[in-house]
């Protein structure tokens, strides 16, 4: 399990960010210098060069809202002007696609975050530019929206697999239902019925909590306190789950780490964005109750984060994973990205991280200071190790920033270097930008800025 550092305090890391941007800004440019646009969206890296992987375009918006990041943290012009155009230039297609659950990522990572730059007067407002931003904003949750699967108690946004599938990443879309909501709008469907966003990201969240994260309570004997699947199966016609499933996992049985990740994450910060509504807002079911909902699958995902990752807080890519016992005591000790037997994901540990940080922020503010430290502390962490060798990625020659990321253990899709027996040594878009996302968040702590969230926006 994490061997938690209680004494490491957020200021401790100032020097491995400054590090970290430096570096940071290098691999940007690098890429942006050097990949082929033609090829599609990067999507990892495979001999330290970025290449594409066709399944699905879920990572254009990391690269563009990586440079927006760079900007937000350390001012840098050019970063901010290579975001800004490749947004306007390349994106459009994000905001109308009807094939994807992944809105939330590629749409609030640019268009979202260039927004939220305008309001906090970190760039120059102009009306023009701002209503440009609001208009690709309120479009992309009403179509994210549009990707409905009902079920008996709720439902949820599918997953490019089809009707019947609860993918536990959609989480982190939902900011894109939550965002055009709060902007006013809404999806317009036949007949002109207008169906209201909020009510939708609510069900999500629900059917997230009850069915991906599991709570030891019997559902099958692989139940424990925060275990998730990285795919629900749902009988389309009468709305009945059927199953737990995995895509990218070992098994439905097994905890993919990523997907892990993906829960803490996306539960902690719409914590933060219902906490805020006042308490006689308008949300179906009422504020009490999907803050309850959330916070419990919160504090069972971050639980069962800490109890099944390596002492050094860098899991390895499925808790299930099947050679996983021929490393021994494994949880006791720091994670080995150069076993023979089965790879890390430093993407996992860039994700979680971010989600233990507001987590345990948020429960400190509510006075249950016991869980909010242990969170909190976790995820300093799991940073402390990943903000330096042999994660970071210190190489100028490497275009990727966190290394030995993993996208597709079971397609075997990951670059395994000459001599070793497993992928290592590479990193992937979505490691790279939330490795980003939870420095400036860190960053702004330390230096009692404006609070990093998503929805800063108006």
């Amino acid at each position: 399990m994490v061997k938690i550092k209680t004494g490491l305090k957020a200021a401790d890391l100032h020097f491995k960010l400054e590090t970290f941007w430096d570096l940071s800004a290098r691999k940007i440019f690098l890429i942006e210098k050097n990949y082929d646009k033609t090829k599609g969206s990067p999507v990892f890296t495979a001999a330290g060069k970025y290449t594409s992987r066709g399944w699905t375009e879920w990572t254009q918006g990391f690269q563009y809202g990586a440079a927006i990041l760079q900007y937000d943290a350390t001012g840098d012009k050019q970063a901010l002007a290579t975001g800004r155009k490749n947004t306007v230039n390349l994106m459009a297609p994000h905001i109308s696609h009807t094939g994807v659950h992944d809105h939330g990522f590629n749409n609030i990572s640019t268009y979202g975050n260039l927004l939220r730059l305008m309001h906090e007067g970190k760039i120059s407002f102009d009306e023009w530019e701002k209503q440009f931003y609001i208009l690709a904003l309120k479009i992309t949750g009403a179509v994210q929206s549009s990707r409905w699967t009902v079920i008996k108690d709720g439902g949820f946004i599918h997953s490019f697999n089809g009707p019947h599938s609860l993918f536990v990443d959609t989480i982190r879309s939902v900011r894109a239902l939550i965002v055009s909501h709060s902007l006013g709008h809404f999806l317009q469907a036949e007949g002109d019925v207008k169906i209201n966003l909020l009510e939708r990201a609510v069900q999500h969240l629900s059917a997230t909590a009850n069915y991906s994260v599991f709570y030891n309570n019997g559902r099958d004997i692989y139940d424990s306190w925060g275990r998730t699947a990285h795919e629900c199966i749902f009988n389309v016609k009468d709305g009945n789950y059927r199953c737990p499933n995995a895509q990218q996992g070992y098994t439905g049985f097994s905890t993919w780490t990523r997907g892990l990740a993906w829960a803490i994450c996306g539960f902690a910060e719409e914590l933060e964005w219902f906490d805020q509504l006042p308490e006689d807002a308008a949300i179906p079911g009422g504020k009490k109750a999907i803050i309850d909902t959330m916070l419990k699958a919160g504090k069972a995902t971050c639980d069962y984060y800490i109890e099944n990752t390596p002492a050094d807080g860098i899991p390895y890519w499925d808790t299930g994973a099947p050679q996983l016992h021929r490393l021994g005591d494994y949880l006791n000790k720091p994670a080995d990205p150069y076993n023979d037997f089965e790879p890390v994901d430093s993407s996992a540990a860039a994700i979680a991280s971010q989600g233990l940080l507001r987590l345990g922020r948020f429960l400190q503010q509510k006075g249950d200071t016991e869980s909010g430290n242990r969170y909190w502390q976790a995820g300093l962490t799991v940073l402390d190790t990943l903000f330096d060798e042999p994660y970071l990625s210190t190489k100028d020659n490497h275009e990727g920033l966190i290394l030995h990321s993993i996208y597709h253990r079971p397609n075997g899709w990951d670059y395994t270097p000459q001599g070793s027996k497993i992928p290592n040594g590479e990193s992937s878009m979505w490691g790279d930008y939330h490795a980003r996302e939870v420095a400036l968040y860190l960053r702004r702590i330390i230096n009692n800025e404006t609070y990093y969230t998503f929805f800063n926006m108006q």
